[in-house]
């Protein structure tokens, strides 16, 4: 296992992780607190599968699970909901009504109650897009929710 930082002027630090078998991961630590993690494919270190955005919360969080020999992770289910969230991947073809409309048409979050919470278009992932980010043809919206909502938000952006 080899670890690295990289000093990124005006933002950050970028911290790399190669494990000992092959993977490689990284958290780019902002100046202001927010962290992203990123994942890279075994067969090119350079090319990045996927990011996951974290504010501070949450990074915590994921530390205080991380953290070797925690018997019990506090804070872990402190909450007692029980809410069944699902993630899927949904394809934005041609035929979309919103494909080359701007994100914030879909209306996604106030019409299902599930968020888009990342694009995945062919030159590279997009994290947590904002409402003016332009969809196009071949994106792959990433959406959490509820069955029923992503499985709403399915048929809406597919416009069927």
């Amino acid at each position: 296992m080899t670890t690295r930082s990289t000093k990124l002027p005006g933002v950050g630090t970028q911290y790399d992780i190669s494990t000992r078998a092959g993977r490689r991961v990284s958290v780019v630590a902002h100046q202001d607190g927010r962290r992203f993690l990123a994942f890279y494919t075994p067969d090119d270190p350079d090319a990045c599968q996927a990011t996951v955005p974290l504010d501070p919360d949450e990074a915590g969080s994921l530390a205080k699970i991380l953290e070797p020999g925690e018997a019990q992770t506090p804070g872990l289910g402190a909450c007692g909901l029980d809410i069944d969230l699902v993630t899927v991947r949904i394809p934005l073809t041609g035929h979309s009504p919103y494909s080359g409309e701007v994100l914030g048409e879909t209306k996604a979050r106030t019409r299902t109650g599930a968020s888009i919470v990342a694009v995945l278009r062919r030159t590279g992932p997009v994290p947590s897009p904002t409402p003016d980010f332009r969809l196009e043809a071949g994106d792959v919206l990433v959406a959490v929710g509820t069955r029923e909502g992503v499985d709403e938000l399915t048929r809406i952006i597919s416009g069927t």
